[in-house]
């Protein structure tokens, strides 16, 4: 008798083995029954806001004088600004820093003795920010005539951005959604097979960059403010089932 149950335990073991056996292959082999593809979309546009920077400055021995003088080249930049069709409330300045400025002095041997007060030096930075791009690439190309004016100005170049990000970026993830199943079916109907159901789908780092720029992309996504033309490009890594 007892045998026998040893028997049937044995037999038992067998059979609960060989199913378990049986359901790990039939699992290996679904989770293989995939394909993995990457869609691309890129689209291209042109930025819809500008911001310009700059900075105007004096130098002086006396700093109410100074401010004077930074007052009159503020108005002279403004009237230049707005005189070209951008409105003043597009135009901010910023506070005024105030520096002490020394220089070093040498004996006759040319060994440094310390510094003396030279005077002071007065700046002031200013935003111009628009919707109207053309305007303020003109006038930043043009800032060379305040200089003539007598005006210490220093400008950067602009900025430029696009204040519908949200929207491309959803376009292009429809759009590399779509690359991608047609790329999966492609694959599929090449191996006599159809596509099935999503598995998985994994969005890549959203990348803007110039135009026509040869830039690099990065791993944790590109902004370009350079350019006014630009080009935004995502990616869609997508897993599906094949059937």
């Amino acid at each position: 008798m007892k045998n026998n149950l040893k028997y049937v335990i044995v037999g038992l073991a067998i059979v609960l083995s060989a199913w378990l056996l049986g359901r790990a292959y039939t699992y290996k082999y679904r989770s293989q029954d995939t394909v993995v593809v990457t869609g691309l979309g890129e689209t291209e546009f042109a930025s819809d806001l500008i911001v310009w920077n700059g900075e105007i400055s004096c130098t002086t021995q006396n700093v109410a004088s100074g401010y004077a003088q930074l007052e009159r080249d503020k108005q002279m930049v403004l009237e230049f600004i707005t005189s070209r069709g951008i409105p003043a409330e597009s135009v901010v300045f910023r506070f005024v820093n105030v520096n002490k400025e020394t220089e070093p002095i040498y004996n006759a041997n040319g060994n440094y003795t310390g510094s003396r007060f030279s005077g002071y030096r007065l700046s002031q930075s200013f935003t111009v920010e628009s919707s109207d791009v053309d305007k303020v690439e003109g006038i930043s190309r043009d800032i060379s005539k305040l200089i003539a004016q007598g005006v210490s100005i220093d400008a950067y170049n602009p900025d430029y951005y696009y204040t519908k990000l949200d929207d491309v970026k959803l376009a292009l993830i429809e759009q590399a959604s779509a690359d991608a199943r047609a790329r999966a079916e492609k694959i599929a109907e090449n191996a006599g097979a159809a596509i099935g159901r999503v598995a998985s789908a994994r969005m890549g780092v959203f990348q803007i960059t110039g135009a026509n720029a040869n830039e690099e992309y990065s791993a944790g996504g590109s902004f370009n403010t350079s350019s006014r033309q630009k080009k935004a490009r995502i990616t869609m890594r997508v897993e599906y089932r094949v059937k």
